[in-house]
C-alpha cells in the first residue's frame, strides 16, 4: 500500500526556515516522480516544486527559487523540503504527492500525481 507521510510543518518567525520531511512507504522511491505542493486559506493548490524519479531532475517555480530545496535519501524513502527565508506568504498546509515514473520526467501538476500525503501546516508569523 502506498503511504506518503509529511512532517516537519510548525510555526517559524519570517526569515526562519524548516524542513519538512515526506516519508513513503509501498513503493520504490527512485520510480516515482515526487512533488511538493501547498494550499493556503482562500487561495488555490500550488505547485511548490518537483523531483523526478530516476535522475532526480528538479524544477523551481520563481518563487521557491534559492529559497527551497528538495533532496530524496532513497535509503530511507524519504524526501526533503528545505525551506529558509520563509515569509508570512509560505504559511500553508504542505503536501507531497508522487507519481510512478521511469523515464525521468517531473511533473508539476497536481492533477498528474497518483498519490497523496495528509499535508503538514506551516505558519509563518512573528
Amino acid at each position: 500500500q502506498v503511504q506518503l507521510v509529511e512532517s516537519g510543518g510548525g510555526l517559524v518567525q519570517p526569515g526562519g526556515s524548516l524542513r519538512l520531511s515526506c516519508a513513503t512507504s509501498g513503493f520504490t522511491l527512485a520510480d516515482y516522480a515526487i512533488g511538493w505542493f501547498r494550499l493556503a486559506p482562500g487561495k488555490e493548490r500550488e505547485g511548490v516544486l518537483a523531483i523526478s524519479g530516476s535522475d532526480d531532475e528538479t524544477y523551481y517555480p520563481d518563487f521557491a527559487k534559492g529559497r527551497f530545496i528538495v533532496s530524496r535519501d532513497t535509503a530511507k524513502n524519504t524526501v526533503y523540503l528545505e525551506m529558509s527565508h520563509l515569509n508570512p506568504e509560505d504559511t500553508a498546509v504542505y503536501y507531497c504527492a508522487a507519481v510512478t515514473d521511469y523515464s525521468g520526467n517531473y511533473y508539476f501538476q497536481s492533477d498528474e500525481y497518483e498519490f497523496w500525503g495528509q499535508g503538514t501546516q506551516v505558519t509563518v508569523s512573528s
